[in-house]
């Protein structure tokens, strides 16, 4: 993180720790809209689901939960690019690597864990440690430039949500791209993936409590900017919930609970854009275009989840000769080739449906923490294991008075 970031950070605390009036009125509006919820609706739970790793650590960063009143249960959905993807991929990019590619990766997606060994290895950092060619750049841009710099046989592993495709495509579209640098698309839509948690979550609590809880769904900022609030209406329109396009600040965050509470005391179910200093009802026009214009739209197969109907983005065939699928005979994943793939006794995939907390896991903080992760949620900085690991000592704390008793 830049000097400039970290002070931007400082500043941000210190209004929202400082500024305790305005976090109580807040507080007080949510406990008020849930007390008539409880009067008028008979609502005693709300289950409120963000898609996205950043509202996930203002939640945990900033004590969230610790505030607002423990009726409302505040879960993360798959909202980190790196945790969803299979490890499958990883382990395809380590094999060529070790056959003398070489490979482009993001910073996170190279520390993350396969769940086979690759001639004896779990990781893109092991593999480079064994003395393959793996280079870790911030962006597709550079990858490029190292390329024309030193020429050979590479592979970039394009992982990523909406936010990033557009910068893929590009690249693309501007013939950036040189020969022999082959694109592995593992770019994700996130959309489908709300919706295939949503059902997820629906059936699982009924069957658990025999009963659906109210439900609400914080959308997630950054990737709105590109797609608009509109991609999210279906899921009030199909649903019947309350979705709220949020910022990442944390009282965005709050106001974003508070207007789902009051969605839900007026019986509505509209999508709403609590972000409107970034994100508009129609989005990015021109973003959106391009990527239509490069990729395909295909179903995908999400780490820990399973394979989610169009939700993921491939190179149109008129791009064949950057295909590493089709150059370099890489099969993708389906339903008869591939399974969940994260370790034993790791929950994940529980994880990033809203289906159970890290705490939940046995693995957590003990054989799976930030320095050694097991599984792929204590990797990036967006994955819900790894914030609640960095910055979540008040929930853990509570876990543990709870198993104590105290």
């Amino acid at each position: 993180m830049s000097e400039r970031s970290i002070e931007r950070l400082r500043k941000i605390e210190e209004i929202y720790r400082n500024n305790v009036e305005l976090v109580s009125r807040i507080r007080e509006l949510s406990k008020k809209l849930l007390e008539e919820l409880k009067r008028r609706k008979k609502i005693t739970k709300i289950r409120i689901m963000n898609f996205c790793g950043t509202h996930e650590w203002t939640t945990v960063y900033y004590g969230i939960r610790s505030i607002v009143p423990p009726e409302i249960e505040l879960v993360a959905g798959p909202g980190c690019p790196v945790c969803i993807t299979p490890s499958y991929y990883v382990e395809k990019c380590i094999e060529l690597a070790f056959e003398g590619f070489r490979i482009y990766t993001y910073g996170d997606t190279y520390r993350v864990p396969t769940v086979k060994r690759i001639n004896g290895v779990r990781s893109l950092e092991e593999a480079k440690a064994s003395g393959c060619d793996v280079v870790v750049v911030y962006s597709f841009l550079e990858a490029i430039q190292h390329f024309k710099n030193n020429p050979k046989d590479s592979i970039f592993l394009g992982i990523g949500f909406e936010t990033i495709a557009p910068a893929y495509a590009q690249m693309f579209l501007n013939n950036k791209v040189p020969e022999k640098l082959y694109f592995l698309s593992v770019v994700r839509l996130t959309p489908p993936a709300a919706e295939y948690s949503i059902e997820a979550c629906k059936s699982k609590l009924l069957e658990v409590y025999g009963e659906e809880p109210a439900f609400g769904v914080i959308a997630p900022g950054h990737v709105s900017t590109i797609t608009g609030g509109e991609a999210w209406s279906f899921l009030s329109e199909k649903y019947r919930i309350p979705v709220v396009v949020s910022g990442f600040e944390p009282v965005d965050v709050l106001l974003s609970i508070c207007e789902i509470l009051r969605q839900l005391l007026k019986g509505e179910a509209k999508t709403v854009i609590e972000y409107v200093r970034a994100v508009t009802w129609r989005g990015n026009i021109y973003a959106r275009e391009i990527m239509n214009r490069v990729f395909d739209v295909k179903k995908s197969a999400w780490r820990g989840i399973g394979i989610i109907p169009r939700s993921g983005l491939y190179l149109k065939d008129m791009y064949e000769r950057w295909d590493a699928y089709k150059q370099l005979g890489i099969e993708d994943l389906d339903e008869s080739k591939w399974v969940k793939d994260t370790p034993p006794g790791c929950r994940c995939g529980e994880i990033m449906l809203g289906l159970a907390y890290p705490t939940d896991c046995k693995h957590f903080l003990k054989s799976c923490t930030p320095s050694r992760p097991l599984g792929p949620c204590m990797v990036s900085s967006e994955g819900t294991c790894s914030i609640w690991a960095r910055y979540g000592s008040t929930i853990l704390i509570n876990e543990l008075a709870k198993e104590l008793g105290l």
